[in-house]
């Protein structure tokens, strides 16, 4: 019988790889040392969007009662395990500010470094920034997790060379860093690295395919085969990698595609979309909800659309009535076929559009829309100056080619129906 000190070693570096044996070797942990408070939570953290409420609460209670009587260390972990799992995420970020200044570098609390994101503030992400490198610093550069944590954050900065040499360097320390090669797609896609990207991405994954990344992954080989113009790829990917509640990423594909004329990958079903912006939390995220209404837009959807867009304009949070408002309301004129309107509302947004959420690489998509609508308003010079730093740094960049070519507009493709 395998001893808990090595189940445990064994559950982490699954847990900080993001491998496909993550809940299995947590699972396995926390059956051989059923009194060990961090084994429990962590095992929430991972899986407990799985649990009702109930159950999660009552793991965690327990986690927390087992931790007190481990250190005060273990009882910090599981309290920010108990916030995170529970959508506090300013809370968490807090908390782990404290944390780190007690316990620096520790590995296991990095794994909730995304709440400072999840803030939707922009000084909680800088803050999080400062505090990762910090961390990395303090840990090392022989440190693979925090090597992989400070690429990922370099890429999201737009310090793309360096990202990509830290994720290499973590790859590197520890090749199956799913954390590092997430950055290296990142990065990857920030310098245009086509068949080489999606190389290294399916390389990776054939190593373990149930990695927790695996569809995500798959979906940024996905823009890297747009990239470099092999559109059967991308649209292979989309309808077999990725999940029919993988509506956002889906929606990516199918919309980038529409914008470059080409024919989407499976769709979504407009049906399905609105019952999601009907449920509970429906609109609670804003970029969650921005991926909705890209696939109503995918569908020209234009009457949802313009629904959406006046509920987002009416609602009491700026970034949704600012800025989530107006994307929304543009995507409608282009599935309209007013392009002139689109590019209107998305000029009038300027950078503010960093305020819909997610990452860069996801945030792309508002600059794609705007470069479209401009070529199909009559205005190509406008569009390439707009595209001129992705042209001119990416290898492969057919995709930004074909944006700044004429043809029918997005909202009129036949495909859309």
């Amino acid at each position: 019988m395998t001893d808990p000190k090595t189940l445990e070693q064994r559950a982490v570096r699954a847990l900080l790889s993001l491998s496909g044996r993550t809940l299995p070797s947590l699972r396995e942990w926390v059956g051989a040392d059923p009194g060990c408070g961090v084994a429990r939570a962590l095992l929430a953290l991972a899986t407990g969007d799985r649990w009702d409420d109930a159950v999660l609460k009552e793991q965690l209670a327990l986690a927390h009662r087992d931790a007190l009587g481990a250190g005060e260390r273990e009882a910090s972990l599981v309290y920010g395990v108990f916030l995170h799992t529970h959508r506090q995420y300013r809370l968490t970020a807090d908390h782990l500010t404290g944390h780190f200044a007690r316990w620096p570098a520790d590995e296991l609390a990095g794994l909730m470094l995304g709440a400072f994101w999840a803030c939707e503030d922009a000084d909680y992400r800088t803050h999080g920034d400062t505090l990762t490198e910090e961390q990395a610093a303090v840990a090392g550069p022989e440190n693979w997790p925090w090597t992989s944590w400070l690429a990922a954050t370099r890429a999201e900065q737009g310090r793309t060379r360096e990202a990509y040499e830290l994720a290499e360097r973590a790859l590197g320390l520890h090749p199956r860093s799913g954390v590092a090669a997430h950055a290296l797609a990142h990065a990857g896609h920030e310098l245009g690295t086509g068949p080489a990207g999606t190389a290294f991405l399916d390389q990776w994954l054939r190593a373990d395919p149930q990695a927790v990344q695996s569809r995500h992954l798959n979906w940024h080989a996905a823009l890297q085969s747009l990239a470099c113009g092999d559109f059967p790829d991308a649209r292979r990917r989309a309808d077999t990698a990725l999940a029919r509640t993988d509506v956002g990423m889906r929606a990516a594909t199918n919309w980038r595609l529409l914008l470059i004329g080409e024919s989407p990958a499976g769709r979504s079903d407009p049906g399905h979309v609105r019952e999601l912006l009907a449920a509970p939390g429906g609109t609670a995220e804003i970029f969650h909800t921005f991926n909705l209404a890209l696939a109503l837009a995918v569908e020209a959807a234009t009457d949802d659309l313009h629904a959406l867009a006046r509920r987002a304009a009416t609602d009491e949070r700026p970034d949704y009535r600012d800025v989530l408002a107006p994307v929304v309301q543009a995507l409608a004129e282009i599935t309209a076929g007013r392009p002139r309107a689109a590019v209107d509302l998305l000029t009038a947004l300027g950078e503010r559009a960093e305020r819909i959420g997610g990452v860069r690489v996801e945030r792309e998509i508002i600059q794609d829309t705007l470069a479209r609508a401009l070529v199909d308003a009559g205005e190509p010079v406008r569009a390439a100056g707009l595209l001129h730093h992705r042209t001119t740094t990416r290898h492969h960049h057919t995709y930004e080619d074909l944006l700044l070519t004429a043809h029918t507009p997005a909202g009129e493709h036949p495909s859309t129906g």
